[in-house]
């Protein structure tokens, strides 16, 4: 089989519908509207229309053979302005100690945080059930993309990426942590305020506490989901710690989850990518896998075999026909496996 990444067009909005409503994802809810409007933004954002500050990239996965998305994934360019400022919860920790009794305590404490120039944010990660746990690592693929396109075009994002990864939530899709908290200071069930929060962020600094909330004072079900990834999202946090991102020690003010960050440059599909010249060995040996992208105005990017001699790079003959392009253009390429080329970092 073979399979494309490329950014979403007009034609997709009724198979990425399809795609969206398998899950529960608030930047990219299975909502026809909405998409029909994120692919529109993304049109222009790939084009250069917007400024970064409402630049978001929505790109999808093909089954070429079957002519169906199967898989998306999305770059917001930069989630935090003055319009819209990122929050979080920072995890802090404060020493008590009493003379009189002769001892001492460390607690955690959460602080309120507000970043008007944040970083560059990925997400929307998607894969149909039907190809889940497939060799050609879908999931990987799609995700991984993002990177060699921040990689091609860095004065388009921030000097930083952040990951939300989705905390553990109950049978029912509710959220410990936001009941303990949130809820107290909103009074708005979960669902609605995190969907809210992805347009408007005002009443989040009005009405959540200013000054530090102590750990200790929160009920135990909320402290035990706090920081900790959900069971669906594990493998996305192994494949973040793989390529260089790190726990940041801040949360998710609505569900607690963990954020991961990493500065943009040391991301290893960037820091290890490169560009070179397709070219043709006539004593051509592919091997291994690498993600190629293209460089020119439309980003098409495949996993595929290679075989790279200095600055050149031969790939087979399908590849160049799905990324449609020619020898003596340059592509991008960037390792697919990462866990033996980090050690070696």
């Amino acid at each position: 089989m073979s399979f494309l990444i490329r950014a979403a067009h007009s034609d997709d909005l009724s198979q990425l519908v399809d795609l969206a409503k398998q899950f529960s994802l608030l930047n990219l809810p299975g909502d026809k509207k909405i998409l029909a409007a994120k692919i529109t933004k993304s049109q222009q954002s790939f084009l250069g229309k917007l400024p970064k500050e409402k630049t978001e990239y929505l790109f999808v996965l093909e089954d070429v053979e079957k002519k169906i998305i199967i898989g998306s994934s999305l770059i917001i360019a930069r989630h935090g302005s003055d319009e819209t400022p990122h929050s979080s919860f920072r995890i802090l920790k404060k020493d008590h100690f009493s003379q009189d009794l002769g001892i001492g305590f460390i607690h955690q404490v959460l602080r309120f945080q507000l970043d008007i120039d944040g970083p560059t944010e990925i997400g929307g990660l998607l894969v149909d059930k039907d190809y889940r746990r497939r060799p050609e690592k879908l999931g990987k693929q799609i995700s991984l993309a993002r990177f060699l396109y921040m990689g091609l075009h860095p004065d388009k994002f921030q000097d930083r990426i952040l990951c939300e990864l989705t905390p553990p939530l109950t049978d029912e899709g509710r959220s410990e942590f936001w009941e303990a908290l949130g809820r107290r200071f909103t009074g708005l069930p979960y669902q609605e305020a995190d969907m809210l929060s992805q347009s408007h962020k005002e009443f989040i600094e009005s009405l959540f506490p200013q000054e530090d909330i102590y750990l200790c004072l929160l009920d135990s079900k909320a402290r035990l989901v706090l920081g900790r990834v959900g069971e669906a999202t594990k493998a996305a946090q192994h494949l973040l710690e793989s390529i260089g991102f790190e726990y940041l020690e801040e949360v998710d003010p609505f569900d607690g989850g963990p954020h991961y960050g990493v500065a943009t440059k040391e991301a290893l599909p960037i820091k290890l990518g490169r560009n070179l010249k397709l070219t043709e060995f006539k004593d051509s040996s592919f091997k291994g896998r690498q993600l190629i992208g293209t460089t020119g105005a439309q980003f098409r990017a495949t996993v595929t075999p290679t075989d790279i001699r200095g600055e050149q790079v031969a790939i087979p003959g399908r590849a160049l026909e799905l990324l449609k392009v020619k020898l003596g253009d340059e592509v991008f390429v960037s390792p697919f496996d990462y866990e033996k080329k980090k050690e070696q970092t």
